[in-house]
């Protein structure tokens, strides 16, 4: 970023961020993208694509994130831009992973993970929560193709200007929308078994009962969806080289030294023992030398001897 020599590097704030920019950069996701802003790195713009196999598929949704001060002890808040009839447009929604509950985040997770997380939750039940929609699947797939022709507009000269190259970037990589006459087969085999439109929660959130009534699905939905995203965070940072090296190496260094240090334990009692006994022959040997010298005998044995 040209940008970031505006920046105290040595606050632990910023280098995290500078540090998830880079990463972002030479690790691209084909289902997402999100780029801090020049004058103020602590706000991010980015686009998400409509998760597959559901009525959002092949849309383009933007949003806004803004981390804390005191990132990334502490989680950010999100905000969308383009309505989907899944979440309110520019209004900070409600999610495990956002500044509502503060006591799921974990410094581990990133922008990125929540990201992951945020496409997840596209398609599950929203149970009345903060900023959440509920519109039918039919509505959602217009939206969803609405999403594609202009990015939403929002902010500063600078934010648009980055909503569109991230627009134009994410156009040329979705997916086309899928026929709005599917819909119809689609709502008949949901009839028939119901189970199967929560497949993609449950994969999401780990159990989220999409299926159920909206009045016990709130804390359902909350409870559950640390659980997907410490599990979405694991295979992040087992992707970082430097994290797995530091918690294996030692393993392996120490594995050899215990045989070696039970083969040299007997050579050393040896030799303690030995210098043990030759010091108490010394001391044994003065001490017999000076009685008889107190006895007035040394004289006698220096002769004999």
């Amino acid at each position: 970023m040209a940008a970031a020599g505006k920046f105290n590097r040595s606050n632990p704030a910023v280098k995290r961020i500078l540090q998830e920019v880079k990463e972002m950069q030479s690790n691209p996701s084909p289902d997402f993208m999100a780029l801090p802003l020049e004058e103020d790195i602590f706000e991010w713009q980015f686009a998400i694509l409509g998760p597959r196999d559901s009525e959002f598929e092949g849309g383009i949704y933007h949003g806004r994130i803004q981390l804390p001060s005191d990132y990334p002890f502490k989680p950010p808040s999100f905000m969308l831009l383009t309505p989907s009839g899944r979440f309110e447009i520019q209004k900070k929604i409600c999610l495990s992973i956002s500044n509502y509950h503060p006591e799921h985040w974990q410094p581990s997770w990133s922008v990125r993970t929540a990201l992951v997380a945020l496409i997840a939750f596209m398609p599950t039940n929203p149970g009345g929560a903060l900023g959440s929609l509920d519109y039918k699947k039919e509505d959602r797939r217009a939206l969803a193709i609405k999403s594609r022709e202009t990015p939403p507009k929002f902010g500063s000269p600078e934010r648009q200007s980055v909503i569109d190259e991230i627009h134009e970037q994410m156009l040329s990589k979705a997916p086309p929308v899928p026929q709005l006459l599917t819909i119809g087969s689609e709502e008949e085999t949901n009839k028939t078994a119901p189970d199967t439109s929560g497949e993609h929660a449950v994969k999401a959130a780990e159990g989220v009962n999409t299926s159920g009534s909206s009045s016990g699905s709130a804390n359902d939905t909350d409870l559950p969806k640390p659980d997907s995203e410490s599990e979405v965070a694991e295979n992040i940072a087992r992707a970082q080289a430097d994290v797995i090296p530091r918690d294996s190496g030692p393993r392996v260094v120490t594995a050899p030294q215990n045989p070696v240090v039970t083969i040299q334990k007997p050579k050393h009692d040896r030799l303690l023992t030995l210098a043990a006994f030759g010091l108490t022959l010394a001391i044994m040997a003065l001490v017999i030398k000076k009685f008889f010298k107190i006895n007035g005998l040394a004289g006698y044995i220096e002769g004999k001897f």
